[in-house]
C-alpha cells in the first residue's frame, strides 16, 4: 500500500509538471495572431536600419538608435524604458565622408570602407599606388623617407575562386534531427600540441610582429591612405576595426579595407610594373564626451503578488559594425525581441512575472553591454558572488544569429529544461520550429547569463546568408532580411516569454559554474 501511495504521489507530479507545461492554447492562438497577421517587424527594422544607419559602438547612429527604442518601447506602454550605463566602453566613431578611385591607368571607383576607429585623409589626396613588400622587419628599410603623403598597399590577398555552395541555405531535416540526437557532455575537440597547428600558429605570430612594425614605420614616415585587403568577393567585403577605440589609443594611419576584386586589380597591374594613381577623401570624427556604454531596458511590470519579483529576460545586440546597417546582425535580433513585446502588450496580457528586454551596446568588442549588466545586477563570474537578484531571473532568451526563421533551441546544456521547449515549440511545430539540442551555441550575449547560473538560451535559426554574405558585411542592409522568418521568429518567442512569465517553477538551472579563471 505504501509503495502504491508513493507511486501514485509521483505520478501526480509527472502529471502536474506535465499540465504546467502545456501551452494555453486559446493563449497562442491570440499570440500567432498578432504576430503572424498583424506584425510590425519590418517597420522596426525600418527604423533600426534605413533611417537610424550604421550603429558602432558609442557612435551617434547608436544613441539615435538607442533613444529611438526608447520612445518606441514607451509608446507601446512598457514601463521604465531608459538608458542604462553598463560601464565605461570608449571613443566613439563615425564616417563623415567617404570617397575613393583609381584615375590611372582609367578611372573605376573602388569599393572600400575605412576601418573602424581610423582617422581620414584630412582632405582630398592623390597619388601614385606603392606597393610594399615586405616578409621580414629588416625588409622595411629600403622604403625609409620614400612614403610621406603616399597613398599604399600591402602585397597580401588570396587569389579569388567560384564559390561552389549556394549564399542562402536553409537547415535540412537531416542536419535537425543530428543537433537533437547529441548527447549531454561530449568532450571538447583538443587542439593538436604540435604539428601543423603549431606551425600555423608560430607563422600567424611573425606575420603580426611584421605587420606591428609595418604599422609604425608607415606612421613615422606619415603615409597618406593605407588600402588593405578584406576578406569576401562578388563585392562584398567584411569589414573590421583599424585601431583601438580606448580613450588612451595610440595613433595610427587612415586605412581603407578594400573589396578584394578591387585590391586585387590594383595589386596585379602593381606587379606587372604598371602605374596605378588613386585619390580619396575620408572624413572620420571621433567622440570622447560619453565614454559610456548604454543598454536599453524596459519593462511589462508582473502583477502576481508572489512572484511580480522574478523576471524572465529577452535581449539581443543593439550594435552593429560600419560598413552597412547592420540588418543582420543584430537588427534582426532587435527587431524580433521588441517585437515580441508588443505582441505580448497588444493582447493586453498581465504576466504574473516582469518581463524585461534588453537591447546591448558593445556586443561586437566582447559581449560588453550583456556582461556589464550582469556583473552589475547578478554576479561575478570570475568569483562566483552573486547577488540576491540572481536566483530571481527564471530565463534569458537570447536571438543574434541573422534573420533565419527559428528552427529549436539550443539548450546549452540544461537538459531539465529541454521537455519543457519541446511542449512550448508543440504548436510552432507547423511553422518548422521542432528541434531541442542540448548542444551549446557560443559568441554572443547569453553566455553573459549563463556564466553565473542563470538559464541563458539561444534559439537555433536557419542561416540563411548570414555566414556567406552578411555578417559583418557592407551588405548587411535591410534587404537581406526575410519578413516571414522575423514574424514565425517573434511570434515563438513572445508565446516563450507567456510560458515562462506564468510558469508555476523557475526555468530549471544547471549546477553553478565554478569561478571563471581571467582570461590572458
Amino acid at each position: 500500500m505504501k509503495r502504491f501511495t508513493l507511486t501514485a504521489l509521483a505520478f501526480g507530479y509527472c502529471l502536474s509538471a506535465f499540465a504546467q507545461d502545456t501551452p494555453d492554447a486559446a493563449a497562442v492562438q491570440k499570440i500567432r495572431k498578432e504576430g503572424l497577421e498583424n506584425s510590425k517587424a519590418m517597420n522596426i527594422a525600418f527604423n533600426l536600419t534605413d533611417v537610424n544607419g550604421p550603429r558602432l559602438s558609442n557612435s551617434p547612429g547608436l544613441k539615435k538608435a538607442q533613444e529611438w527604442a526608447v520612445k518606441q518601447l514607451t509608446e507601446w506602454g512598457l514601463k521604465n524604458a531608459h538608458l542604462e550605463a553598463w560601464g565605461t566602453f570608449g571613443k566613439g566613431w563615425q564616417i563623415d565622408k567617404y570617397y575613393a578611385a583609381t584615375t590611372l591607368p582609367y578611372y573605376h571607383a573602388i569599393i572600400a570602407s575605412p576601418k573602424a576607429w581610423t582617422p581620414g585623409t584630412n582632405g582630398p589626396i592623390k597619388s601614385e599606388v606603392i606597393l610594399i613588400k615586405a616578409d621580414s622587419v629588416s625588409d622595411l628599410a629600403k622604403y625609409k623617407g620614400k612614403l610621406s603623403g603616399k597613398i599604399i598597399m600591402l602585397d597580401q590577398g588570396t587569389p579569388l575562386t567560384s564559390g561552389t555552395r549556394p549564399d542562402f541555405s536553409r537547415y535540412a531535416d537531416t542536419t535537425l534531427a543530428q543537433m537533437a540526437a547529441a548527447k549531454a557532455g561530449a568532450p571538447a575537440r583538443q587542439r593538436p600540441a604540435g604539428g601543423p597547428m603549431a606551425d600555423r600558429m608560430a607563422q600567424m605570430m611573425k606575420m603580426r610582429e611584421v605587420r606591428a612594425a609595418i604599422s609604425a614605420m608607415l606612421l613615422e614616415e606619415k603615409v597618406g591612405l593605407i588600402l588593405t585587403y578584406a576578406r569576401g568577393g562578388q563585392g562584398t567585403f567584411f569589414t573590421s576595426n583599424g585601431a583601438s577605440y580606448a580613450l588612451d589609443a595610440k595613433p595610427v594611419s587612415p586605412e581603407l579595407e578594400v573589396s578584394a576584386e578591387d585590391f586585387l586589380h590594383i595589386q596585379r597591374l602593381l606587379r606587372a610594373g604598371k602605374a596605378v594613381e588613386l585619390e580619396a577623401d575620408i572624413k572620420t570624427s571621433f567622440y570622447d564626451q560619453d565614454p559610456q556604454g548604454y543598454n536599453v531596458i524596459a519593462e511589462i511590470p508582473g502583477t502576481d503578488k508572489k512572484l511580480k519579483d522574478e523576471v524572465v529576460m529577452i535581449g539581443g545586440h543593439f550594435d552593429s559594425w560600419h560598413a552597412a546597417t547592420g540588418a543582420t546582425d543584430n537588427a534582426a535580433g532587435s527587431t524580433v525581441m521588441m517585437e515580441a513585446m508588443r505582441i505580448l502588450k497588444a493582447i493586453d496580457f498581465k504576466p504574473k512575472r516582469t518581463i524585461r528586454i534588453a537591447l546591448w551596446s558593445s556586443e561586437e568588442q566582447g559581449l560588453f553591454g550583456s556582461r556589464g549588466y550582469v556583473a552589475k545586477h547578478y554576479g561575478d563570474p570570475k568569483t562566483m558572488v552573486l547577488t540576491p537578484d540572481q536566483k530571481k531571473i527564471s530565463a534569458y532568451y537570447n536571438l543574434d544569429n541573422g534573420t533565419g526563421k527559428i528552427r529549436g533551441v539550443y539548450l546549452q546544456g540544461n537538459e531539465a529544461a529541454g521537455p519543457i521547449f519541446q511542449s512550448w515549440l508543440t504548436p510552432f511545430n507547423d511553422l518548422g520550429a521542432t528541434t531541442i539540442t542540448i548542444n551549446n551555441t557560443g559568441g554572443t550575449d547569453h553566455q553573459a547569463f549563463d556564466a553565473v547560473g542563470i538559464p541563458g538560451f539561444q534559439f537555433i535559426q536557419d542561416p540563411a546568408d548570414y555566414n556567406t554574405r552578411t555578417h559583418h558585411s557592407n551588405m548587411d542592409t535591410y534587404d537581406r532580411l526575410v519578413e516571414d522568418d522575423l514574424k514565425q521568429a517573434a511570434t515563438i518567442i513572445a508565446s516563450f516569454v507567456y510560458n515562462t512569465s506564468q510558469r508555476e517553477a523557475q526555468i530549471p538551472r544547471k549546477e553553478l559554474p565554478t569561478p571563471a579563471p581571467a582570461r590572458p
